[in-house]
Parts: structure tokens; C-alpha cells; sequence
């Protein structure tokens, strides 16, 4: 399987056609489906660009995105969103349109208080386990690790020489289990063909790399889909 990351927590500062508003999501979800994308996952934000857990936000990008594009739709929870986890918790619950989804970062605190609101909604939870944390060991001694429904395995090395090694060390951390491998900046392309070559779920997208594989930019979500597809090659 292989997700499309539509927006992360970038702002238009870092790519000028990032997707913000729900109609914006919704366009680039179609075209990133279009082009071979089978699950979605996305940082709803407020009308200026910041990402957002409210539920009129949620609940507008949600709806947009799975009218658009009829695969899995999840969003994140991120810390940045909403620092407090007790109000984050509480967002879940006052969520009016529900994801199918959404990531849960495990090295943040307040992780499975988070997850756990989730849960209780039926919700899916994507474990966020990143390279370089403790987040591993953390999520392993969980009570609800055999509840999630896969873990987002995030690899922060942006080196290419080095991603793949650090995949496979947290990969190792990790032990079995459902697993979404991925990398970020210049460790983006070298972890996805890493991951395919693992049969593992794997992701692309604006949130974690903003060029191709040869360098230039894409127009969209749609152009980094596309390559993924095609093995990450030129």
C-alpha cells in the first residue's frame, strides 16, 4: 500500500502550491489517488495555514477529502497541534466527522492518552515510532500496541547514505507487527525503495520530501506518487 502525506506541517514558505483549505486537499487527494495513491494522510489546518484539531477544521477537511477520493482518509495528532495531550484528547472526542485514522507521535507525551480517545471513537491509529527517539521501546511495553492498526514507522535521518541502515535498525527495535516505513528529506526516496523492497506499506508525499528523485520539483503530490510508483527511480 502506498499513502500519499498530503501537507504535513509545512507552510506555503517552504512549497507555494501546499494544500491548506479543504478544497485545496480534496483537489490534490483526487489527483494523488488518480495517480496510484491508496490511503491518505493529512494535517488539517485553519484558513492561514496552521494545523489545527478543532473539529470544524477536522471535520471540514475530512469531509472534502472523502468526497473526493474514496480511500482511507487519517490525520494527525501532532503535539504541535495542540501541546496540552488532555486537549488534545478532548478534540477527539468533540470530533463531529471522523477519519479513519489518525497518527499518534509515541515519543510525545501524553501518546496513549491520545490513542486511547481515539480507540474509543473507532478510530484507527497509525503508532508514530521515530528513528532517533525512544519511542520504540515505549510503544513495545504499551498496553495498546496489539490495538493499533499499523505502526508509522518515520525514519529522521535525511542522510542517503545512512536512512537505510537507520530503517533497518528500527525496524529490528520494532520487532513484527503492520508496519508504514518512511523517510523524510534526502532520506525520503532511499528508505521508500528500502521499504519496497521489504514488501512494506511505504508513504510519499509534500510533508516529507519536496523534489523528485532527480532533483526537480513536482507540481503536486501527484508528480512524487507517480515516481514512487515507479520505484523511486528518475
Amino acid at each position: 500500500m502506498l499513502q500519499v502525506c498530503l501537507n504535513g506541517a509545512r507552510t506555503r514558505a517552504e512549497f507555494a502550491a501546499l494544500p491548506v483549505s479543504p478544497a485545496e486537499l480534496a483537489a490534490e487527494a483526487a489527483a494523488a489517488v488518480a495517480a496510484g495513491a491508496a490511503d491518505i494522510h493529512m494535517h488539517p489546518k485553519t484558513a492561514d495555514g496552521v494545523d489545527s484539531l478543532a473539529p470544524d477544521v477536522v471535520a471540514a477537511a475530512v469531509s472534502a477529502v472523502r468526497a473526493a477520493a474514496p480511500v482511507p482518509v487519517g490525520v494527525t495528532t501532532g503535539a504541535w497541534a495542540e501541546p496540552d495531550p488532555a486537549r488534545r484528547a478532548a478534540h477527539i472526542r468533540a470530533w463531529t466527522v471522523l477519519p479513519d485514522h489518525a497518527s499518534v507521535n509515541w515519543h510525545e507525551d501524553g501518546a496513549e492518552e491520545v490513542a486511547d480517545a481515539l480507540l474509543s471513537r473507532g478510530i484507527g491509529v497509525e503508532a508514530g515510532v521515530f528513528s532517533g527517539t525512544a519511542a520504540a521501546g515505549r510503544f513495545r511495553a504499551s498496553a495498546l500496541a496489539p490495538r493499533v492498526l499499523r505502526v508509522l514507522a518515520e525514519i529522521t535521518d535525511t542522510d542517503p547514505a545512512t536512512a537505510t541502515s537507520t530503517a533497518s535498525a528500527l525496524l529490528a527495535a520494532l520487532g513484527p507487527g503492520p508496519v508504514l516505513l518512511h523517510g523524510e528529506g534526502g532520506g525520503a526516496w532511499p528508505v521508500l525503495a528500502h521499504g519496497r523492497a521489504l514488501g512494506l506499506d511505504t508513504r510519499i508525499g509534500l510533508e516529507d520530501v519536496l523534489v523528485l528523485p532527480d532533483g526537480t520539483a513536482p507540481a503536486g503530490n501527484a508528480d512524487l506518487v507517480r515516481a514512487a510508483r515507479r520505484g523511486g527511480r528518475h
